[in-house]
Parts: C-alpha cells; sequence; structure tokens
C-alpha cells in the first residue's frame, strides 16, 4: 500500500476494509464468534472497529498465514464445529458465498473446502490440483509451479471452511517453511491430503467478490464497486440519482422512496434521508437525519445535524455538528449554524452566522447578523423567542436572551437582555450636515488648481 496505516484500516465505500469483512460475518454468525487476528498497528485497528461486538487475538510476530491461524488455538468456542477463515482485505466478499461455502462442505462430509476461483489471469496465485473424484489434491504456489501447472486457471484466494476437530492437530504438527520461516494455511491443506482426509474445492462464478487490496488502484477500484452497488440498490429501491457515476453514498446511507439526489453529492457515515426530499448537486452530508420533504439547495454541508419535514437550506448554507433545524424552517445561502436549535417556520435568508444558540418558531433573522458566542475563554448561549424580528447586520453579544415578539433594530450591537415585544436600537445616532459633501467637493477642486 506504501502507506504508514494498515491496510485493514483504508477505507472503501465508506467503511474500512475489515469493517466490511465483519458485516459479511455478522450475516454468518454472531459477533462473539468472529474473531480478528491482530498485529501491525493492532490498538488503531482494534479502536476502528470497537464496539462491533468481536473477539481479537494478538499475532504480535507475523510468522504466515496458518501462524495467524495458530494464534487463535485454544480460544473459546473454537475447538469444535467449523471454523471459517477469510482475509480482512477484501471487502466485497459476500455472506451468501460463505453460506454456499458451509452447505457445501457439509454437503460433501469434507474436512476441509477452500473457495476456488476461475481467472483469466492467474498469475500470482496458488494453483488447484484435482484427484480424478473431484477432489482437491494439492494447492501449487506459482514459484514451484512448472510450466504446464501455471497453464491452471483454477486458483486459490485462501478463503477456507475447516473442521475444527481436524484443523487444531495438523496446524499444530507443521514447522515453518525454511524459505522463508513461515507457516502457510496451504501446508494444512497438503497435511490434510497426505492424511487421508478429503479436502474439496468449491468454485465461485463471480471472482470480483474475492478480490483483495494490495495498492491504491485496487483501493480505487473496489471503492467504485461498492459505490455502484450503493446507487444501484438504492435506485431499486425508488431514489432517483440522476448521475449515478459522480455521487459518493457510503454502505449504511438510508434514502426514502421518491428522493432526488443531484449530481456529485456525497452521502457519507450514518446519515439517513426521508421520503420526497431533493438534494441539489455538490451537496455533502455526513451522519445527519432528514425528515421527509427536505429541500437541500446546491453546494450545502450538513454535518451530525437534524433537519425537520418541509425546511429548506441552501444553497452555500453550512450546518456544523449539532444543529437541529425544525420544520418547515428556511435556512438561506452563505448561513452558517453551529449547535443551535432553530425554530420551525423561522427564516435565516443569507450571510448569517448563528453558533450555540436556540432560536425559536417563525422567527426572522436579517441579513448579516452573527451571534458572538465566543467570549476569548467560554462559548456563551443565546435565546431567542418566538416571533422575534432580528433586522439585518445585528450583532447579538451572548450570553444574551431576546424576548418573544421582540424586535432588533437593523445595525445593533446588542448585549443587554430584550424584554417580550420590546424594541431593541443599539447604535450612534445619526447626524445629517447639510451642504457637507458639497462644500468637501469645492473644497478638493480649490487645493487641485493651487496644486498646478
Amino acid at each position: 500500500m506504501r502507506s504508514k496505516l494498515a491496510k485493514v484500516l483504508h477505507r472503501a465505500g465508506g467503511q474500512c476494509l475489515l469493517e466490511h469483512v465483519i458485516d459479511t460475518a455478522v450475516d454468518v454468525t454472531t459477533p462473539e464468534n468472529i474473531v480478528a487476528v491482530i498485529g501491525h498497528q493492532a490498538e488503531q485497528v482494534q479502536a476502528e472497529v470497537a464496539g462491533r461486538g468481536i473477539r481479537f487475538q494478538r499475532q504480535d510476530e507475523q510468522r504466515g498465514t496458518g501462524h495467524a491461524v495458530l494464534c487463535c488455538d485454544g480460544m473459546s468456542g473454537l475447538d469444535r464445529g467449523l471454523i471459517l477463515v477469510v482475509y480482512g482485505d477484501c471487502p466485497l466478499l459476500s455472506a451468501k458465498t460463505l453460506k454456499d461455502l458451509v452447505a457445501a462442505h457439509k454437503t460433501a462430509d469434507a474436512a476441509a473446502t477452500l473457495i476456488t476461483a476461475h481467472l483469466d489471469n492467474p498469475r500470482g496465485y496458488g494453483r488447484i490440483l484435482k484427484a480424478p473424484d473431484g477432489s482437491l489434491s494439492a494447492i501449487v504456489e506459482e514459484k514451484a509451479a512448472d510450466e504446464e501447472i501455471k497453464k491452471i486457471r483454477e486458483v486459490n484466494p485462501g478463503i477456507y471452511c475447516f473442521e475444527a476437530k481436524h484443523l487444531w492437530p495438523h496446524l499444530r504438527q507443521l514447522r515453518p517453511n525454511p524459505a522463508a520461516n513461515e507457516i502457510y494455511l496451504t501446508d494444512v491443506v497438503e497435511s490434510f491430503v497426505k492424511a487421508g482426509l478429503r479436502v474439496m474445492p468449491h468454485p465461485v462464478t463471480d471472482p470480483f467478490e474475492l478480490l483483495g487490496i494490495n495498492n491504491r488502484v485496487e483501493l480505487a477500484e473496489v471503492d467504485q464497486i461498492l459505490r455502484r452497488r450503493k446507487a444501484h440498490e438504492l435506485m431499486v429501491s425508488g431514489v432517483t440519482i440522476q448521475l449515478p457515476d459522480t455521487v459518493i453514498i457510503d454502505k449504511h446511507v438510508e434514502v426514502g422512496q421518491d428522493t432526488v439526489i443531484g449530481p456529485f453529492v456525497h452521502l457519507t457515515g450514518k446519515t439517513k434521508i426521508g421520503e420526497g426530499c431533493r438534494i441539489g448537486s455538490s451537496c455533502f452530508i455526513h451522519s445527519s437525519v432528514l425528515e421527509d420533504g427536505v429541500q437541500i439547495n446546491q453546494l450545502t454541508t450538513i454535518q451530525d445535524s437534524y433537519v425537520e419535514s418541509g425546511a429548506e437550506l441552501g444553497p452555500y448554507s453550512r450546518l456544523r455538528p449539532n444543529v437541529h433545524v425544525e420544520a418547515g424552517a428556511y435556512i438561506g445561502n452563505f448561513v452558517e449554524l453551529k449547535k443551535t436549535r432553530f425554530g420551525a417556520g423561522s427564516k435565516a435568508s443569507h450571510l448569517t452566522y448563528l453558533g450555540d444558540a436556540t432560536i425559536g418558531k417563525k422567527v426572522n433573522v436579517g441579513a448579516g447578523t452573527i451571534i458572538c458566542n465566543y467570549d476569548g475563554r467560554k462559548k456563551n448561549q443565546t435565546k431567542i423567542g418566538d416571533n422575534a424580528f432580528i433586522g439585518s447586520n445585528s450583532t447579538l453579544v451572548s450570553p444574551l436572551e431576546i424576548g418573544s415578539g421582540a424586535y432588533v433594530g437593523a445595525g445593533s450591537v446588542v448585549t443587554d437582555t430584550v424584554p417580550e415585544d420590546a424594541l431593541a436600537l443599539a447604535r450612534g445616532r445619526q447626524v445629517t450636515k447639510a451642504g457637507w459633501a458639497r462644500r468637501r467637493r469645492e473644497a478638493g477642486a480649490a487645493e487641485k488648481v493651487e496644486s498646478r
């Protein structure tokens, strides 16, 4: 990967690679039966998937795939039944494929069954050799294969189903490969065959599922596949996506029927969008909830916020974390909100910053209004009551309370409480000097004559 980051922590489709594999495994078994063998950057990997309910086992010294599985020897629950072994960098692997593998294994009454794939270009993979009865006789790694074996297109992607009662005894007996000083899982298969145990291949029809990630090019290709799958899933469920190849929608995003998503939209994290919404082009929405009938105009950013039904935002609006916009409210162009509850039917149409505030219902916030919520040491709160009117270019200095029905005159700097239904004016009195401009022009003209 040419990265300082562990491979399984790289992201595709909105999740790290390991999370995709965990999601697949959870469809096959319960989380407590899933063990992630971690080594490089173990603490970071464990933290990334914390809360998923799986178990972890450390492989402090990386000594091959067989050694990785051997690290799990003796863990509770792994001494019986079936053991599935998969890689943490195969995000396209489906639960159906694993379930089919288990079913094939049980039908064949085998000691081990492994997934195989037929590839047009099998270079780099171990080749599958079969006995006359169709069982597996050997896996020959490419570096050990002769020219005839290299022509075989059925390969070993490295996904196995083992009988636990056979796996652990044979795995304990393996010795490291002399050339690499590593224990390979393919050596277990060879050990089974030598012991007369039945090992069966299980070919899959879609080799794309088995793609592992080895570089940034493959990461981008898999990300594109996952994005296309998600867009297809949403469109089939009744969502309109105007240019599907341009959108980025994470795996767990939910979108309701009859919502329209414009070009170049990003829907990421745990975003949930209701029915009948319209998301304009180039909007970025992360881990936010939009109720039914919300309209988000182009180039709007929403992060960790909640928007109730019938509200309209944008264009060029920004909701920073912990904003709650109530039903029917309007947030216009170049309006920024942070940690604010904005009341039902209220409007802030343009050029405004509202932070650490509670704003009531049917409030009008004029253009150029800002809340000064930071005093240099801490953030302070502002509360504006229902039906208040905040004139354009007002500066509201927190902590501050403006009562219901109150008016703040345009251009005011408000520092004190404004009672209900009161008018607050906080600006210098206008002074008008008759003829001043004319006299200034005449004086300027006289100076030019003298300078000549």
